[in-house]
Parts: C-alpha cells; sequence; structure tokens
C-alpha cells in the first residue's frame, strides 16, 4: 500500500533533526535500556524525541508495549493480550525518573482491557514509587479510559496521588467511531469530568488536581469541529489542552487528512484562551506531554491568577 500523496508532501516546519547519541539523548536512552523500560517517546515514533531527551525529559510507557486496542492512527502494536506485568516495574521507572534528575515526570500506558482492573493497581504502585523516591517531583499520568472499570479504576489511580491528570479525547465526536474503534467521546468526556469530582470528593484536603487532554488534527475533521471539541473539554473541567497534527506512521495507518495550516494553530490557540483554559499548547509538533512541566506551570500560574 502506498503513501498517500498527501503524506509524501511534508511541509518545511514539520521536518526536524536526528538527535545526536553523543548528547542529553544518548546519556537517557542508555538509562531507558539500562531498566529495560518503555517510552511512549519510542513506541509512538514521536517527532520531539530529540528535543525532549536533550532537555533531560522522557515520557514512561508502563503495562508493556501491547496495547489491546487497534486503534488506526496509532503506531504502538496491538494484540488481543498484552505481556505478562512486571512487579519491578513501578520501582525501575521511579530509580530511571531519580537518575535522570527529572522535576516532572509523565507516565503514560498501553489500553489493557484483557487485565480485569485494566492495569490500575499497577498504575497507582508507579505513582507509589515516584513519590516516595522523588518527593520534589511532580508526577504526571496519562491514562487509558479503563473501559468497563471507570469508577473503581479511577479512585484506584487517584489515591496513589497524582499531580496532572490527563487522558486524550484525541479526536471530535464526529471522526471518534471511525479512528478508535472502542473509544468513545462521551465516555472520555466523562472520565475527565470524574476525575476533578472524585479527588474533590474523597481527597478535599489535597491541593486542586489539574486535569489535562489532547487533540490530534488532521484526521477528518475541521477547525471548527476542533473549537467546537475545546469547548467541551472545558465545559467537563479540563484545565490544559494540548493540540498537534497527525503523523501517518505507515501506509497501513488511518490515511493523513491534511496538513493543518499554521495560523489553524494560532486560532486553537486564540479560541482556547477565550474559553479560559489555563495553558493551551498547540502547533504541529505539540504532542500530549510535550514540554509537559511548561503545561503545568503556567496551567497552575493562570489557575492561582483568576482565583485573586
Amino acid at each position: 500500500m502506498p503513501w498517500s500523496p498527501i503524506a509524501r508532501e511534508r511541509p518545511d516546519w514539520m521536518t526536524v533533526r536526528a538527535p545526536s547519541q553523543r548528547s542529553r539523548f544518548g546519556e537517557l536512552l542508555e538509562i531507558v535500556r539500562d531498566g529495560n523500560l518503555h517510552t511512549v517517546c519510542e513506541e509512538a515514533r514521536c517527532p520531539n524525541i530529540g528535543e525532549c531527551w536533550g532537555r533531560g525529559t522522557a515520557t514512561f510507557q508502563i503495562l508493556g508495549e501491547t496495547c489491546t486496542r487497534a486503534c488506526r492512527y496509532c503506531a504502538v502494536r496491538s494484540r488481543k493480550h498484552g505481556e505478562d506485568l512486571d512487579p519491578l516495574e513501578p520501582a525501575k521507572v521511579a530509580a530511571a525518573a531519580q537518575r535522570m534528575g527529572l522535576r516532572h515526570v509523565v507516565v503514560t500506558s498501553v489500553d489493557r482491557d484483557d487485565l480485569d482492573d485494566r492495569g490500575a493497581v499497577h498504575w497507582a504502585q508507579t505513582i507509589t514509587a515516584l513519590r516516595r523516591r522523588c518527593p520534589e517531583t511532580t508526577v504526571e499520568v496519562l491514562v487509558p479510559d479503563f473501559l468497563g472499570a471507570e469508577e473503581a479504576a479511577l479512585a484506584t489511580v487517584l489515591e496513589a496521588g497524582p499531580h496532572v491528570f490527563n487522558h486524550n479525547i484525541e479526536t471530535c465526536r464526529r471522526v471518534q467511531p471511525i479512528v478508535r474503534i472502542k473509544g468513545d467521546y462521551d465516555a472520555a468526556l466523562h472520565l475527565l469530568r470524574r476525575a476533578r469530582e472524585v479527588w474533590a470528593e474523597r481527597w478535599p484536603q489535597r491541593p486542586a488536581l489539574l486535569v489535562k487532554s489532547g487533540i490530534v488534527a488532521g484526521m477528518g475533521e475541521t477547525d471548527d469541529e476542533i473549537v467546537e471539541t475545546m469547548g467541551d473539554l472545558r465545559a467537563s473541567g479540563v484545565d490544559v489542552v494540548t493540540i498537534g497534527q497527525y503523523l501517518q506512521p505507515t501506509p497501513r495507518h488511518l490515511e493523513l487528512d491534511r496538513w493543518v495550516a499554521l495560523d489553524s494553530f494560532r486560532r486553537f490557540r486564540a479560541e482556547g484562551e477565550r474559553l479560559g483554559f489555563g495553558s493551551v499548547f498547540a502547533g504541529p509538533l505539540v504532542r500530549s506531554s510535550y514540554r509537559a512541566e511548561e503545561q503545568q506551570l503556567a496551567a497552575t500560574g493562570a489557575i492561582r491568577a483568576a482565583a485573586l
């Protein structure tokens, strides 16, 4: 199957430099390899891996490298059953984060519909290990939808005390059934809303939870639909939104619909500010965990200012 003409005609602004093995990138690569860890930076073929790893940040991927979903846009491999869980993985992730000297760590995972708790206990163990070993580090979690075990899984993950809760809605309501066969637009909004509600109900003494979501542009939606999705996210209590360009991983994946214009990303940022998001990161190379610490700090500052 050949690449689509659009995918072959990559604009100049989508060009990135290959990372140098003799830089901070190489150092982090060695730490990841030593711990036999997975990163979404590699699994999802993120274009920012050189920049982020060069800045000393990485996004750890737990629960293995096999996803039980088969979303049409995603580069992560999929099967009906994932690998056996590594009981030492939480400790390994925490040790790697400490070696890297991270001030803000992002953890994500594949979907594990084959596990009764959808991996929630393993998630909680990872957060706990990070908070114990790196007490000055803020922890951001980018979770799956925990389909079929949402409430119990949400409570388990939140009890461990992450600082930022992220679940990506990915695309607009109309396109969702096309690109995410098992995904559900309203279920994603509900999970984001419930994260804030459960946090406030169960742990009112804790600082407010920062809630975040991300959108991928270029999968068949329109600019207006992206703005509409941003409105739905904000109405569901989301503080931070990221919007980036879809990159077709292989000819077998969902065909790229368009290269989103730079003016469109500028419009998304302006609309996000109008809607009241604490932080809006929108651009061709933006990904959910791109400069995640800056996103968190910007949103926290905006929320504090609004409360004055």
